[in-house]
């Protein structure tokens, strides 16, 4: 099989089965690759916002410390690779079509025996297993795809440490209805044996992660406001002191990255404290290369044109708080595409009144998507200056027009569209 023989597979079959919670299925299918993921260590990432931009920090660290290492991310921006990377470099195709070659026979196999036919994560977890444990990987850092306690990558045994991003409300039809519920649930990847951190959180959602530590016998420490110090912060990058860790530089932008980058400095000295070896100066290189698209990424400037993959109310918030941070007495205009999914009407809420003009998408997410013209009916509550556009690239030009030189233009809501808004500014670069 092709690579995009696999791609067409995986849209036209595996796509359509959408998400089912559990790990029946993963179980079986990795029982039948005889469970490469027992090869392998792996630093488990849960939490509600921040995930990827805290597992680029802690690998990058560990890569610039001279370390193989694994990573696993969901959703992408780019490029459907992405999500399986080794040391920065994505799987090439010819080893995705080879696995997924394995992998939907087996599958296959299952559903002829009347089993479920794995879903398209489930088959991606697998793929990315294999593929770490051929390459042997020092560790993988992995990040869970929604919750804990049935996703899919809670398959695994060997975890070192547990890393807890901000935990707040999303995914509530499966995850639970309240803070405590969904903390319970994203603290199921807890395992005997390794140690936990946890970025500051809610009075309720710490003392559900203290407990089930506390249940497990597991080493649990939060980072304490009262330790970290911030430095220059400006829109080429900012800096933070952390305990042992002095002025430390990430290119990240936004006040909420400040925090992630705490918590990758927490989760490193736990590590080094468990025995991992690692020099600070290679650490603060890795931090200085860390990249993370659509995480409050400057597209372009003149006017400035902001790309932030924000999808759910707690990250809406912190994005707002940004914006007034480094762009109080600008005029700014939105471009929001949302899943109907989502808890949108509190995105609104949170964020319409800042912009001077809206200007909403359809997320190409067939399925899930919000249309441009619901989002656009739901806005005019809050803010009467709406249209909806027929397309991305449509709402970017006309965005820009009204922005003039002076302006910003801030797109948010969705990270499945930040690949063809990011598009029209690799376009112009080639």
């Amino acid at each position: 099989m092709k690579y995009e023989e696999a791609m067409e597979y995986m849209e036209c079959k595996v796509n359509k089965l959408g998400s089912v919670p559990g790990l029946d299925s993963i179980r079986e299918l990795l029982k039948r690759l005889e469970n490469p993921q027992d090869e392998l260590t792996f630093i488990h990432v849960a939490g509600t916002n921040g995930k990827g931009s805290v597992s680029t920090l802690i690998a990058n660290a560990l890569t610039a410390n001279g370390y193989k290492v694994g990573r696993y991310i969901s959703p992408v921006i780019n490029d459907y690779r992405e999500r399986i990377q080794i040391n920065n470099r994505m799987i090439s195709k010819t080893a995705v079509a080879e696995k997924l070659s394995v992998l939907f026979e087996i599958c296959s196999d299952m559903e002829k025996e009347g089993l479920a036919h794995p879903t398209a994560f489930e088959i991606e977890t697998a793929l990315g297993f294999l593929y770490f444990r051929d390459k042997q990987c020092d560790f993988v850092v992995l990040e869970t795809g929604m919750g804990g306690t049935l996703d899919a990558t809670n398959i695994i045994k060997n975890t070192k440490l547990c890393i807890f991003t901000s935990i707040s409300k999303d995914h509530m039809a499966f995850l639970g209805n309240t803070l405590a519920e969904i903390a319970l649930n994203k603290a199921g990847i807890l395992k005997s044996g390794c140690k936990a951190v946890s970025a500051p959180q809610t009075e309720e959602v710490m003392s559900v992660l203290q407990n089930a530590c506390k249940a497990q016998n597991i080493s649990f420490t939060a980072v304490l406001g009262a330790d970290i110090k911030t430095g220059r912060q400006s829109l080429k990058g900012q800096k933070v002191s952390y305990k042992d860790y002095k002025q430390m530089e990430i290119p990240l932008l936004g006040s909420f990255q400040i925090e992630n980058a705490v918590l990758a400095m927490e989760a490193l000295l736990v590590l080094q404290g468990s025995g991992v070896k690692l020099k600070e100066e290679k650490i603060r290189k890795g931090f200085m290369e860390s990249i993370w698209p659509a995480r409050f990424e400057i597209l372009s400037k003149k006017p400035y044109v902001i790309a932030d993959g924000a999808h759910n109310e707690d990250a809406v918030k912190k994005l707002m708080e940004t914006m007034r941070f480094y762009f109080t007495n600008h005029r700014i205009i939105y471009i929001m595409g949302v899943l109907k999914d989502k808890n949108y009407a509190s995105m609104i809420e949170e964020s319409a009144s800042m912009a001077e003009y809206i200007f909403t998408v359809t997320p190409p997410n067939k399925e899930r998507a919000l249309p441009a013209f619901e989002l656009a009916k739901e806005i005019k509550e809050y803010n009467s200056n709406v249209t909806a556009a027929d397309s991305v690239e449509e709402a970017l030009e006309m965005a820009k027009l009204m922005a003039g030189e002076d302006g910003v233009v801030l797109a948010f809501g969705s990270l499945s569209y930040m690949g063809k808004l990011r598009a029209c500014f690799e376009n112009k670069k080639s």
